[in-house]
């Protein structure tokens, strides 16, 4: 008997663009009829994807957005077929996708866990003995009997997630959808998918961008990057790689030198040795490069510095004098540097500008310079996604 638990040979999923097309098994069919001419017209959202996965690992597929990652999830829960190539799962499989999959809208939630039961080849009394387990996990024993299309978002991953580890599938497929729930349901969920992986020897596939939890979870890793299978290896390997390799967007202001008025020239965000990037790990330290040209010089010449966070609200703000900092030459450089272990995993963004104290505000530049901190493993990580502020705390218990 085989070890292994899902085998994926020489996978390629492509979607026409613009088609609006579903990916159904009848048009992948047609697809393949199609000329080379119309075949250079897909996109690849999977390209020849290779990789087998031995029964009892919890895998954590990580990538960036529009990596493939959702894409080969629901290839493996036969949502959506392959374009070329193929897979075989070892295994009764269980899926946590998107929301509003796999329940069917009109039924009650007692209804829809006998249906997925059957689905899942389950005999209904094998369903009943699981049923109460069931509902005790979910935590909505109150509106059971409604039809779940009067459920909340978070009410229906209950449901759903709760079903989906308590019906013993061999293969337990979870994607982000995850995130919508509470922190202390997300923590419920991720000592689930332990147990199911480590007590009882089920095989776990688990896309999240939160690489604590992923780290906390899993002990094998999948790393994709546009449709690209980049690295299959234990967890802490992949992860490396995942935040090794980040290829940011950066946000940057730059202008030409105009001798008569006072503006930045350049700022963007960067690491210790200047290379400009926009995500970092939240243990490494946050550096801001900033090269401005000062017209008449006056020696109450303040750099304004507002952290904004992604809801725009206020961090915290920072007055620089600029008189330490001026050479005679009309030009000035600094590098700002944030401490590691300060700011909160979130996205962040910048208001500057040089200003003049009651007297005037020099090149005010508003929201940019965005950067975001990842969670790699904070003491927070077991709340997965919670919104825990957006500084870490300095304190001391007397």
């Amino acid at each position: 008997m085989s070890d292994k638990a899902v085998i994926v040979e020489n996978l390629w999923k492509g979607y026409h663009l613009g088609s609006g097309k579903s990916g159904s098994l009848r048009e992948t069919l047609t697809s393949l009829f199609k000329t080379d001419a119309t075949q250079k017209e897909l996109f690849w959202a999977l390209h020849d994807i290779s990789f087998s996965i031995n029964k009892g690992d919890t895998v954590g597929i990580i990538g960036r957005n529009g990596a493939g990652k959702s894409t080969l999830l629901k290839i493996l829960s036969r949502i959506t077929a392959p374009t070329k190539g193929g897979f075989t799962l070892n295994g009764r499989v269980s899926s946590l996708l998107e929301v509003g999959t796999g329940f069917h809208p009109e039924l009650t939630g007692t209804e829809n866990i006998y249906l997925n039961g059957t689905i899942l080849g389950m005999k209904r009394r094998e369903v009943k003995a699981k049923f109460d387990e069931i509902v005790s996990f979910s935590g909505i024993e109150k509106f059971i009997e409604t039809p779940v299309k009067r459920y909340s978002s978070g009410m229906y991953v209950r449901l759903a997630f709760a079903v989906a580890a308590h019906l013993e599938p061999e293969i337990l497929i979870v994607d982000e959808v995850l995130a919508v729930g509470d922190a202390e349901f997300q923590k419920k969920c991720i000592g689930k998918m332990k147990e199911v992986s480590t007590n009882q020897g089920r095989t776990v596939l688990f896309v999240s961008h939160n690489m604590g939890a992923v780290a906390q979870l899993c002990n094998k890793g999948i790393l994709l990057a546009n449709g690209k299978l980049i690295e299959q290896s234990n967890i802490n390997q992949v992860i490396n790689a995942y935040l090794g390799n980040l290829e940011s967007s950066v946000d940057l202001i730059k202008k030409d030198v105009l001798k008569n008025t006072t503006h930045f020239v350049e700022v963007f965000m960067c690491d210790s040795k200047l290379k400009p990037i926009s995500e970092y790990k939240h243990n490494e330290d946050i550096f801001m490069k900033i090269n401005l040209h000062v017209a008449d010089f006056n020696e109450n010449y303040e750099l304004a510095m507002r952290l904004i966070d992604r809801n725009k609200n206020p961090v915290f703000t920072i007055h620089e004098k600029l008189k330490k900092h001026y050479k005679n030459d009309h030009a000035i450089s600094l590098t700002v540097k944030l401490p590691s272990g300060f700011l909160t995993p979130n996205s962040f963004s910048w208001v500057i500008c040089i200003n003049h104290p009651g007297v005037a505000l020099h090149d005010l530049q508003n929201d940019v310079l965005s950067f975001s901190v990842l969670e790699t493993g904070t003491d927070f990580t077991r709340y997965n996604s919670a919104d825990y502020g957006n500084v870490f705390a300095k304190y001391e218990i007397l």
